[in-house]
């Protein structure tokens, strides 16, 4: 996939000057119906890094995306997002808050009702009121850096899977977010789209440097990820040289039985002795 050039007044939009991890997760313990889920996890993720989340079916990957955008509260412990702790935050303070996050859902989540324009503009005309021009230049701007401006006033039935998820990704990314959160952005595609979804992702991670967590039940797509950048020169992705990483920091966290099993880069995860994590990853 050829993507073109993001806009030279919107690169870098997302990033921030503040020291402070992206998200803190301090012993946080979750479960329902008696049955925990989340025993005690904690891990942070520094500003401008990604974190890519494994583990098996029902491990609590999703769970973890829920509790990081306020949606549900853990049952103890504490979650920090961008600086502020959300475990005990108002509605109205978590509402202010997510309008500096962007969520790529499973399956895309897009309106079956609305255009992809009204799609992508859906935060933007909540927040304003009405769609105006500056709110169509920025939605011209999201789809054109996932390459499906032509496809502004098509509805979402008249695309395919993969395109579905480019589109969600424009409307995560339309109000250049400090941190995005990704819900297994390739699951149920096909190795070529899905392969075309990761370039996106690597693209806002190396131009934007935003602060990500990444769900995915493929570990390619982490080694992907971890073993390429993205060059804004020829736009596309290129591998690294061998013993090279890439300028933004990724690593992997594995939970097992609702603990986190590991959490470290690629280096550390290839020469692991856990039993568990080798068979996991074989």
């Amino acid at each position: 996939m050829c993507t073109p050039t993001v806009p030279v007044e919107s690169a870098g939009a997302g990033t921030t000057q503040d020291s402070s991890p992206a998200i803190v997760f301090e012993n946080v313990v979750m479960g329902f119906g008696g049955n925990p889920v989340l025993r005690e996890v904690s891990f942070h993720l520094p500003r401008g890094e990604t974190k890519a989340i494994f583990g098996v079916a029902g491990s609590g990957k999703s769970l973890i995306l829920k509790l990081a955008l306020g949606l549900i509260r853990p049952d103890s412990g504490r979650i920090i997002v961008l600086g502020q702790d959300i475990t005990q935050m108002p509605e109205d303070e978590l509402f202010k808050l997510r309008g500096k996050i962007g969520m790529v859902f499973q399956e895309s989540a897009l309106f079956d009702s609305l255009s992809v324009r009204e799609n992508v503009a859906y935060r933007l005309t909540e927040e304003h009121g009405v769609y105006d021009d500056e709110i169509d230049r920025r939605v011209r701007e999201a789809l054109r850096f996932v390459e499906l401006e032509h496809t502004l006033d098509l509805d979402p039935a008249e695309l395919s899977g993969g395109m579905r998820r480019r589109v969600a990704i424009a409307r995560a990314i339309i109000t250049h977010p400090e941190l995005l959160l990704y819900d297994s952005p390739t699951g149920g595609l096909d190795p070529v789209t899905s392969n075309t979804i990761i370039e996106l992702i690597m693209k806002q991670r190396d131009v934007y440097k935003t602060s990500a967590l990444l769900v995915t039940h493929r570990l390619q797509d982490a080694f992907t990820l971890a073993t390429h950048e993205f060059d804004q020169k020829s736009n596309r992705m290129v591998p690294l040289p061998a013993g090279k990483q890439c300028q933004v920091p990724l690593s992997f966290l594995i939970l097992r039985d609702g603990k986190i099993t590991f959490d470290g880069d690629l280096h550390e995860l290839a020469h692991t002795q856990d039993e568990y994590i080798k068979e996991y990853i074989s």
